[in-house]
């Protein structure tokens, strides 16, 4: 058997937990191979509405194994929370979870630094979400993290302890003093006892073994590809590999062993936070769409930047991540434009151009093709012969451009609101 992987293929927020939800009924296993609670997958069904930071987007499907990989960090307090959450509606959760021993817990001291760092920057900072995640990724790959695995050892509190001193040095050092201390460290060490209620394991080894007895794996990506450490738009972006190669060393599987490459995509762009955004509408329009499509944070609550489909970012992707089928959503909030524009080709330093800007200072100025609204209410549609032309005209354009199938149309927020071709 090989792994799917599903990820997005802009800067985040394209709608991967409800696909995720949609597909999982087809595996065995879900996993998540990167990422925290900066991320938050939002899915709807019978009425409800759920939003997952770290557990897996499969967690609501009967008999699926869900597994936190080695490349994900996880917060504690924040986890608690989610289980909470999630176990109200599947109580089997502490059978069906799993967290890798390898994966980097997030102190609090983490999140304290991150304010620090963001605080220091003042105008050119990033606008991370403030969860702590690019300093534990630092302490990560600088070789001081903790990690679920060292929960159970005898010295895990000293090992705390020394960390925290750590990170207290660096905060005094930006002169950052607006923190509280105690009650987040309460909090994260009555997470720390709701992690013990689940299984610790050596996910990569589960994983392998899985496949090799021929279960199959859904892979489930975090953030978007242009948030990624390498390919994004850096340093705006997150601090883990959200692209295809991350699930391989986020779950600690070879290249080999992957599959399709579901990319998924809105029908028009959104971003949040700091950082260059080549289509982005500053006029009725774009608040439009922010308003029909409720582009507001599911982990920060921020309003969400709005814009028109990037075809130049979005063919990008597909080559960074070897996407083999693309999934389209929000289509729906378009309904009631007259017209619709993407991007063909950007315009740098008066030169027309389809490759990405390497700094994030150069900017891009968007050349852009218009198509005719559909101008028609899809929510309702329930197969492809039910979807007006227009909208067909415009999916089309987008295969032929990136070179890749659109397999799946997203018409409303809900798990059955899905249109597969």
């Amino acid at each position: 058997m090989k792994i799917d992987v599903l990820l997005g293929l802009q800067w985040g927020d394209e709608g991967k937990g409800k696909i995720v939800d949609v597909l999982a009924p087809k595996y065995d296993i879900v996993t998540r191979f990167q990422g925290g609670p900066n991320a938050g997958h939002t899915l709807k069904f019978n009425g409800k509405k759920y939003v997952l930071h770290t557990i897996p987007s499969g967690i609501f499907t009967d008999g699926a194994i869900n597994i936190v990989g080695n490349g994900v960090v996880l917060d504690p307090g924040i986890f608690k929370a989610e289980i909470e959450q999630v176990k109200a509606e599947n109580p089997d959760i502490y059978k069906c979870l799993k967290i890798s021993r390898r994966a980097n817990l997030i102190l609090p001291t983490h999140r304290i630094l991150d304010a620090a760092n963001e605080a220091a920057k003042g105008k050119s900072k990033i606008g991370s979400t403030l969860k702590g995640i690019g300093p534990t990724y630092t302490d990560k790959i600088s070789r001081n993290g903790l990690r679920i695995g060292d929960i159970l050892m005898p010295d895990f509190r000293q090992k705390f302890d020394a960390l925290t001193q750590r990170h207290l040095r660096e905060i005094a050092s930006l002169n950052y003093t607006d923190f509280d201390l105690e009650t987040p460290t309460k909090e994260w060490f009555e997470g720390i006892e709701a992690l013990k209620q689940f299984e610790f394991v050596d996910a990569e080894m589960l994983i392998n073994e899985k496949i090799d007895s021929g279960k199959s794996v859904l892979a489930e990506g975090a953030q978007g590809t242009m948030l990624d450490i390498d390919f994004g738009s850096y340093p705006f972006v997150t601090s883990s590999n959200t692209i295809c190669a991350g699930a391989c060393t986020g779950m600690g599987v070879a290249p080999q062993k992957i599959g399709e490459v579901f990319g998924i995509f809105k029908a028009y762009c959104t971003r949040v936070g700091a950082g260059p955004f080549p289509t982005e509408l500053f006029d009725e329009t774009g608040e439009k769409i922010r308003t029909l499509g409720g582009e507001f944070g599911a982990t920060t609550g921020r309003p969400r930047r709005t814009g028109w489909l990037d075809l130049v970012e979005l063919k990008y992707s597909c080559m960074i991540n070897g996407v083999t089928q693309l999934i389209c959503t929000k289509g729906d909030v378009l309904n009631d434009f007259d017209t619709i524009k993407a991007c063909i080709e950007y315009e740098i330093d008066g030169k027309r151009t389809m490759s990405m800007p390497f700094d994030s200072a150069e900017e891009a100025k968007p050349i852009y093709k218009e198509f005719k609204g559909w101008k028609t209410d899809i929510s309702k549609a329930t197969k492809e012969s039910e979807l007006p032309k227009e909208l067909m005209d415009y999916i089309k354009f987008i295969e032929d451009f990136v070179k890749v199938p659109v397999k799946m149309v997203s018409v409303g927020p809900d798990r059955n609101a899905t249109i597969v071709r």
